[in-house]
């Protein structure tokens, strides 16, 4: 090749370069130009969606213009998670994520659909909480103790509901079974809310869930709580022991949720949105929305919790391989 041919070549390619990186730079000081969509992977009701309504209208007015919060259930989460993965990279598709269909559900699987450490654009984390174990208000057990003893004694008559195969409420109970030797049997629901509807009505005998979703209806009486997976007891349950104090320190799990893009997005962006979600987060009202559903607000910024949720994929993958925990 000539000298000339290799100019001409070496200036095209900087021409094209400084092409895109201008074009880049004009669209992250444009966005946002258009609505947002905030997808939710479970259907209404559910802790997720209350995340989602809790930050949308903060949301709104930092980056002026409509968040539309999208419902795609199916999959336990799984299925949106695997459309955002293919969505464009353009910020204008963001998903609130937590730890089942990003974590869970994936390891769960034969074929891995996706890579939670690689297949996305991990933006901030809001919030997080540990989960109550919770029985119809009429069951006899009224702590685990009771709760194992029932179980052991009723055989593969008692069960555990959940929010969906895949989901931590699967593998709550999972959990349970493996540290108990109880043989509770799974029965998933497309969601915690229709789960929570049919442990009211007595179909199901236990379900281990966010204390957003179960609160309401323990402080109703239409649930009770007999254990809490956190370290410490919940403030809103002081007389409700917790795994550890019952003896089963293995039943300690805690969530979390955040924001997610597709892979690739303009870092301009992410922090954009990072930002946004901050000072929605900073936001007194939003705060005590949070605290009064038992969710504590838990703030990382991109590449902490980019980081958080690869040390997530490694301390689960054994705890579910050890459950024996599987997806078709």
């Amino acid at each position: 090749m000539s000298a000339r041919r290799r100019t001409l070549l070496l200036g095209a390619a900087t021409g094209a370069s400084l092409w895109l990186f201008g074009t880049r730079q004009a669209f992250a000081q444009s966005w946002p130009a258009k609505p947002i969509r905030l997808i939710v992977g479970f259907p209404p009701g559910g802790g997720i969606d209350i995340v989602a309504r809790n930050l949308q209208p903060g949301l709104q007015e930092a980056l002026g213009q409509p968040v539309i919060v999208e419902y795609k259930p199916g999959a336990g989460g799984v299925l949106a998670a695997g459309e955002l993965v293919r969505a464009a990279p353009d910020g204008y598709t963001i998903l609130v994520a937590n730890l089942g269909p990003f974590v869970l559900a994936p390891n769960m699987m034969a074929k891995r659909p996706f890579d939670a450490s690689r297949d996305f654009t991990w933006i901030a984390q809001t919030s997080g909480a540990g989960y109550i174990a919770a029985v119809p208000a009429n069951h006899p057990a009224n702590n685990l103790a009771e709760f194992i003893a029932w179980a052991k004694a009723n055989g593969d008559k008692a069960n555990y509901a959940s929010g969906g195969s895949g989901s931590i409420t699967h593998l709550n109970g999972e959990l349970l079974n493996q540290a108990a030797g109880t043989k509770l049997v799974h029965v998933p629901y497309k969601g915690s809310a229709p789960a929570v509807q049919d442990m009211i009505g007595g179909q199901t005998h236990l379900l281990v869930d966010a204390a957003s979703v179960l609160l309401p209806q323990i402080q109703g009486g239409r649930l009770k709580a007999i254990y809490v997976t956190e370290p410490q007891r919940m403030a809103q349950l002081p007389n409700v022991a917790t795994a550890r104090e019952s003896g089963f320190a293995a039943l300690e799990t805690s969530g979390w949720q955040g924001i997610v893009g597709p892979p690739g997005m303009p870092r301009d962006v992410v922090n954009k949105i990072a930002k946004a979600l901050r000072d929605t987060l900073a936001k007194p009202d939003v705060r005590q929305k949070f605290t009064q559903t038992g969710t504590s607000v838990i703030e990382r910024g991109p590449e902490e919790f980019a980081a958080f949720i690869a040390a997530e994929v490694a301390r689960w993958v054994p705890v579910i391989r050890a459950s024996g925990a599987t997806l078709e």
